[in-house]
């Protein structure tokens, strides 16, 4: 176990991080008596894209640092029983270009090239970006949509939480300190019609408003769907009544304004520096009418700009 003494010189030490001690763990079984032996005083060292700006910022202090990039077990993407597995440790880059994720899970493929920037997804993970469940990110908003189990395991066991129960709030989920996401499995939906939008000031910063829908129609109508919102809460959220206003009804524009109508019941939009309440709101109305149009566009088999 080393220790890094960070930087005690001048201010410079408002820069860098806090002292800690580092562990490379060489298998899982490690990480998880680390975690079970210094629950909240450790964190865990996957991409590290979000994790060190907040230590150089000593906005997180923790005693432990445990680097698990070596750990096999939490890499890779797969496809079985009609669920596809994308491993905590899978990177942006490796999803982005999965095969496996073009194919079964289309949603997901349609919302890699808004996450972060190019350096950023080649060095961060799937598993972080869900870990640390922030409400601007794509990839939890992703997951509710697509109704993804999370895998997380201790020296006790593992268990499986639904992403309906894992995103508490702003940075805040259900896994508890002396667990460690594993791994995440998505139902491989077929015949549903996925469609991402966010909007940012530039292209790969936090968005401001965006949206993440699957939906199902037979014979035209609506039969189900999850419509699922980021940037504007304190985590990503299922629109339940929206989506209960355009069940049964047949894709257009009085069906956008139905979904836009029922949407301020579903969302509480917050307030920072970025945008206030109520200008979220209106971006998100905004999105969805631009994305069920593109729902329509391609029920029929055509392609839109939105």
């Amino acid at each position: 176990m080393a220790a890094c003494p960070g930087n005690r010189h001048g201010s410079g030490e408002r820069v860098k991080p806090a002292k800690f001690s580092y562990v490379r763990a060489g298998g899982l079984a490690q990480v998880l008596e680390l975690l079970a032996e210094h629950g909240e005083e450790a964190q865990i060292l996957a991409g590290g894209q979000s994790l060190m700006p907040v230590l150089n910022m000593r906005l997180s202090q923790p005693k432990l640092l445990i680097d698990i990039n070596r750990v096999d077990v939490l890499k890779g993407i797969g496809f079985e029983a009609g669920h596809v597995r994308i491993g905590a440790l899978a990177r942006h880059v490796e999803v982005a270009n999965s095969p496996i994720v073009r194919q079964y899970l289309p949603l997901i493929a349609e919302a890699m090239p808004q996450v972060a920037h190019v350096a950023v997804r080649n060095r961060g993970t799937f598993g972080g970006s869900i870990a640390l469940a922030d409400p601007a990110a794509e990839l939890p908003a992703c997951a509710l949509a697509l109704e993804a189990r999370f895998v997380v395991a201790s020296s006790q066991g593992r268990r499986e939480i639904a992403a309906a129960d894992f995103f508490k709030g702003m940075q805040a989920t259900a896994r508890r300190p002396n667990e460690l996401l594993i791994e995440t499995l998505i139902p491989a939906r077929q015949h549903r019609i996925p469609v991402f939008l966010e909007l940012a000031r530039r292209h790969g910063d936090f968005a401001i408003a965006g949206l993440a829908f699957q939906l199902l129609l037979e014979d035209g109508l609506v039969a189900d769907g999850r419509l699922a919102y980021f940037a504007s809460e304190d985590r990503p959220t299922l629109a339940l009544r929206a989506l209960a206003a355009i069940r049964g009804q047949r894709l257009g524009p009085a069906t956008a304004e139905a979904a836009v109508a029922a949407l301020a019941g579903d969302l509480a939009p917050i307030d920072n520096a970025q945008a206030s309440a109520k200008m979220r709101l209106h971006l998100q109305c905004v999105l969805t009418r631009r994305a069920l149009a593109e729902a329509r566009a391609r029920s029929s088999g055509q392609t839109r700009t939105a």
